[in-house]
């Protein structure tokens, strides 16, 4: 399999070389190019790709409940990736992937998300990390990606609940003391603005709390629990953060980090009332978890607007918060436009984050837009208004449908990853500490808001086959060739013409 990749992707980087005359010389890159220790990988998440949802001692997620009660695609079985991890970081090695950036699932290692640790569930995520570094591939775990026990959910509500501070630093313990010796870098939280929004504020997403009508929401307060959990998620990440400082760092070496969705926001207009809106939406998606982690407390404009609704932090609190972020993890796809709006009145009749905000978002299709100015754009923003801080590109990628991924059709993606990969090295090069990459996805995954319809990975899974067949697309052979030290020739007319000669070449 090796010997027939290596093969195949010689043939594309020749056919890419030949037609390198579309692309000014100035735009050309490889991996040489970027600053020593700078990491590129890829990644999955437990709940879209390890599927196995009863097996060995793992109880369900609020992602599960969330699923089979709304009757919709789920990822039951997914990609399988429980019973077929070994081939996997077969094929992340002969990709010549850096670091795998994975989560583990809560639910698996501890079955009711407190107690007794799940040993098959333990022994399943040894197993893995092993697998990984004896093939010479840097594990990156985040601890939480939406999927949380629902026994916590129902016990006492979940995030909206401080008690789950201490189970969550306690999982985290576990996760620290069992793994720790391998792993270096530590995510608490997946896209914690956008967890929480989707979760508390709309309902669309795990665990679906929401005040909304017709949006299948049982429970929730969308005026107060977003702000609740987010609040919660801050702690929690501080008292994680706190116990490695404490109990592990000084053995282990590693660092832990937070990690954010990142839309960059562009006026509409010239307005200064649309600049002024444009300011206010960064600050609403960012700098409500950004400002507390960098300067210890939400922004201005949030206190003043959310009012009594907007928790405080007290002077310990915004001390543990503050500085309490080693990295900062970017999960970045879309663009938008903002108009300014005087009054955004909440579908549900009463304030929620999106009334709170106040502005009109016109998010840009990630299918049809390729914006990497965008990128460069949210790079430098962090650079500016937050001090600089580390920064891992945990998740960026290009979304296509699923009936083309099958044949791998997936030239559009080449183009996207070439140029995203070279806005994040412009910004680099521009000073921004950026210090990682990561494509989502590796493979074809369960996606949260469009099940099996589309997918982002650089590999296919045939979904409809009992054994989940992977096969390479032609993306997993451009970034096989780039990790590998390949100069990026993307021509227009060679970038069309792929497809062609990588199917005479099978």
């Amino acid at each position: 399999m090796e010997d027939v990749l290596t093969l195949i992707t010689m043939i594309v980087l020749l056919l890419l070389a030949f037609h390198g005359f579309g692309k000014c010389s100035s735009d050309l890159y490889s991996r040489s190019d970027f600053p020593e220790g700078f990491v590129f990988g890829a990644g999955i998440s437990a709940y879209q790709w390890e599927g196995a949802v009863d097996e060995d001692g793992r109880k369900p997620s609020v992602w599960d409940t969330f699923l089979h009660c709304r009757k919709m695609d789920n990822g039951d079985i997914a990609c399988d990736g429980y019973h077929k991890y070994k081939e996997d970081v077969q094929l992340m090695a002969e990709t010549g992937l850096h670091t795998f950036r994975f989560s583990i699932s809560w639910s698996r290692l501890i079955s009711n998300g407190r107690g007794s640790i799940n040993p098959k569930g333990l022994q399943f995520y040894k197993n893995f990390i092993q697998e990984l570094v004896k093939h010479g591939i840097e594990p990156h775990v985040t601890l939480h990606h939406y999927d949380f026990p629902q026994y916590l959910e129902d016990d006492y509500g979940g995030w909206t609940n401080r008690k789950i501070i201490k189970d969550f630093t306690a999982y985290a313990d576990v996760c620290f003391r069992e793994f720790g010796n391998h792993v270096k870098f530590w995510t608490t939280i997946n896209e914690a603005n956008i967890f929480t929004i989707g979760g508390y504020n709309d309902g669309n997403s795990p665990p679906g709390r929401c005040s909304f009508p017709g949006r299948n929401c049982t429970l929730g307060n969308s005026s107060t629990e977003t702000y609740i959990v987010g609040h919660n998620l801050l702690l929690a990440h501080a008292s994680v953060s706190r116990l490695y400082k404490q109990k592990y760092k000084d053995i282990q070496g590693g660092s832990v980090g937070f990690s954010l969705f990142a839309m960059n926001f562009t006026p509409s207009t010239n307005s200064k009332d649309d600049e002024i809106a444009t300011k206010r939406a960064n600050d609403f998606y960012l700098g409500w978890m950004l400002e507390p982690l960098i300067y210890g407390d939400y922004p201005d404009v949030m206190k003043r607007t959310i009012g009594s609704r907007l928790p405080v932090f007290s002077k310990e609190e915004s001390e543990q918060v503050k500085g309490s972020s080693d990295f900062i993890g970017v999960i970045h796809y879309l663009t938008a436009l903002v108009t300014n709006i005087d009054i955004n009145p909440s579908l549900s009749g009463i304030p929620d984050f999106n009334s709170d905000m106040g502005e009109s978002i016109n998010i840009l299709s990630m299918r049809s837009v390729v914006s990497p100015w965008a990128m460069e754009g949210i790079l430098e923003y962090i650079k500016q208004s937050y001090g600089n801080p580390p920064v891992y590109i945990l998740e960026n990628g290009k979304t296509m449908n699923q009936d083309l991924e099958l044949q791998q059709k997936d030239t559009p993606r080449i183009e996207y990853l070439d140029a995203y990969i070279g806005a994040v090295l412009k910004a680099v090069r521009n000073g921004s500490d950026t210090r990682g990459y990561f494509v989502w996805s590796f493979m074809d995954l369960y996606e949260l808001l469009n099940g099996y319809k589309s997918s982002f990975g650089l590999y296919s899974v045939n979904f409809s086959d009992p054994h989940r067949k992977r096969s390479p697309k032609l993306s997993a052979h451009w970034y096989s060739g780039f990790l590998k030290g390949k100069p990026t020739f993307l021509g227009s007319q060679g970038i069309t013409q792929l497809h062609s000669n990588f199917s005479s070449s099978r």
